[in-house]
């Protein structure tokens, strides 16, 4: 049995701020990054809500690194920088060119920068996109997504198969070790894999399950294990 090799914070940190660097979306010196026992703390300020999404990401592709605590600050370069109303349009014109989002199931609601998403949609996967969508315009402080997913009438045994048969697809190796249990249309996942990568596609295909209107994630990452 191979021994379990993981990799000191020190290491995870100058990788971290390697892959920030390389990733042409951050300023080279607008991230600062501290790490404590493979969770990463970032620290900064950026320019747009889009710019402080892309360093999480970012971080998250590096091996070894457990969670993100993002605690980067947005502050909106210019001045005086766009209104809530050009905002607000700019949100309706985003939603209305996304192919994977209802946009005529969606409203917008802006104040101060801050844009909150309302509305019902078909899979948690359509209220995902919509959040993605906005969060990468420009003038945007944060997203609050209040979307909610329709409820469906479903059979519990089917979305456990639908899951089930995703995860062998996406990840095979891991999905034996991944429990599933589904609960008023939550579906709650526990187990562990070894990256956060993985971890991101085992969740983000719940998203595609019918009736599905909420992901409870409880997935350990254990790196190398």
């Amino acid at each position: 049995m191979l021994e379990t090799i993981r990799k000191s914070d020190l290491t995870i940190q100058q990788d971290v701020m390697r892959e920030l660097r390389w990733d042409t979306r951050i300023g080279p010196t607008e991230v600062g990054v501290e790490v404590d026992k493979g969770v990463v703390t970032l620290t900064g300020t950026v320019e747009n809500f889009a710019k402080k999404h892309a360093a999480t990401e970012a971080a998250h592709r590096v091996a070894g690194v457990l969670d993100v605590a993002n605690d980067i600050k947005v502050h909106l370069a210019g001045s005086p920088g766009k209104t809530d109303t050009e905002i607000a349009r700019a949100v309706r014109s985003a939603l209305e060119w996304d192919a994977f989002v209802p946009d005529q199931r969606i409203r917008s609601n802006v104040s101060d920068g801050w844009v909150t998403l309302e509305g019902e949609v078909e899979f948690l996967r359509e209220r995902e996109d919509a959040g993605r969508v906005v969060r990468r315009l420009g003038g945007v402080k944060g997203v609050w997504n209040q979307i909610t997913v329709k409820p469906k009438k479903v059979d519990p045994k089917a979305i456990r198969k639908l899951i089930e048969d995703a995860l062998e697809r996406r990840a095979e190796r891991e999905a034996e070790q991944i429990g599933v249990t589904i609960q008023d249309e939550t579906v709650t996942l526990s187990g562990k894999v070894n990256s956060w990568l993985e971890k991101d596609a085992i969740v983000g295909v719940i998203g595609h399950a019918p009736g599905v209107r909420m992901v409870n994630d409880k997935l350990r990452i254990e790196p190398w294990a």
